[in-house]
């Protein structure tokens, strides 16, 4: 039976949140359970103060009340801590690559440190799933290993629940290797420059995915309306995608000097 194989550690993570916007919304819970290359597991479980309040329609799937998160760190005070527990390893989650990965990059900019994903690789268990059955998170686990998903929405049980998936599913698939760096390749999404997708890459152009300028290039826009810069900086978009957009007009700028 295939077992996944690690060249270095897998940090496989689950976010409990106050809602589903990456821009505005905060991080209650994070369960980051690390499989290291002799699969051993390491697991970091922490609740954060989000610094705003818990909307009620949020509690009632994860259960985690303002009372609950009162005298816990906020996710700044905590983030050293959870960046150096990532430190040097690749990421897995269940639709991770679209809300709880762009989430935690958001966090730590706000407390003041990059996530470096650079050289990490990362494997969305939902996409494999997608791909392959189409189902959700608890029916994955019944289809897959045959057992009902206890204390759903508990970060904990569903980032455990999520790696049993993944090593249920290269048993399941013979066409799935089982390392990461395939893996990551079988679940990654179209080239994007920011995490929240509203620049993708296009013939190695960054091109706008939003917006009256869609399919229009980046540089081409700030170029024959460089007041579209400012107005982005002060909208309500993600800090990840203003650093981004910063980054390609101050490239332009340099190539002015």
């Amino acid at each position: 039976m295939p077992s996944l194989q690690l060249k270095r550690p897998l940090a496989v993570i689950d976010l409990e949140t106050t809602g589903t916007n990456v821009a505005t919304d905060r991080i209650i819970e994070i369960a980051i359970i690390k499989v290291m290359p002799d699969k051993s597991v390491i697991s970091k479980v922490k609740r954060i103060h989000p610094g705003i309040p818990i909307p009620p329609s949020s509690t009632a799937i994860h259960g985690i009340s303002d009372e609950d998160i009162k005298d816990c760190p906020t996710f700044k005070q905590a983030a050293n801590e959870l960046r150096q527990f990532m430190e040097n390893c690749d990421v897995a989650g269940y639709n991770s690559n679209r809300f709880d990965i762009p989430l935690l990059v958001e966090e730590f900019l706000r407390a003041g440190l990059e996530f470096d994903v650079k050289g990490r690789q990362f494997i969305d268990v939902q996409k494999i799933f997608h791909l392959m059955e189409k189902r959700t998170l608890s029916a994955a686990y019944k289809f897959y290993c045959d057992k009902n998903l206890e204390n759903a929405h508990s970060a904990e049980a569903d980032a455990l629940a999520t790696y049993e998936i993944l090593e249920a599913q290269l048993s399941r698939y013979e066409q799935l290797q089982a390392e990461v760096a395939p893996l990551a390749e079988f679940t990654k999404e179209d080239e994007y420059v920011d995490f929240a997708r509203r620049m993708v890459m296009q013939n190695g152009t960054e091109v706008f995915n939003f917006g009256k300028y869609k399919g229009r290039a980046v540089r081409e826009v700030l170029k024959i309306e460089p007041q579209y810069y400012d107005w982005m900086m002060k909208a309500d978009f993600p800090l990840n995608t203003k650093q981004k957009l910063t980054e390609i007009y101050h490239s332009m700028m340099l190539k002015k000097i």
